[in-house]
């Protein structure tokens, strides 16, 4: 028999394991904007004078800039997948043990 006891205490190590994940998940976020941030320089065209005042198109630079960070972000899509995937299986679990009426974790004397 699982006592209310068991329950929290499992429920709280899902929600901790549960927020480890989301951070590993924010983690590789900012490292993906880190990357992008780094390269926005790089992606802006090199001239210095406008050939008759012919100013760059904006629309290159958003190109590349997409390019450039579907790259990156396909780079790291099978972490994420696999963190998406982990996330949404605590997220059941936590779901399940916090049902009052949960028929796994029934108290009948």
């Amino acid at each position: 028999m699982t006592t209310p006891s068991d329950i929290q205490r499992r429920l709280f190590r899902l929600e901790e394991a549960r927020r480890q994940t989301q951070r590993q998940l924010d983690l590789i976020d900012r490292q993906i904007i880190r990357r992008m941030t780094g390269q926005i320089p790089k992606l802006a065209p090199k001239r210095t004078v406008y050939q008759r005042s012919k100013t760059p198109d904006p629309d290159t630079f958003l190109e590349r800039y997409r390019g450039e960070l579907k790259a990156l972000t396909a780079e790291r899509q099978p972490e994420i997948d696999a963190l998406a995937r982990q996330l949404a299986h605590q997220d059941d679990a936590i779901a399940i043990l916090r049902e009052p009426q949960s028929p796994r974790f029934s108290h009948a004397a």
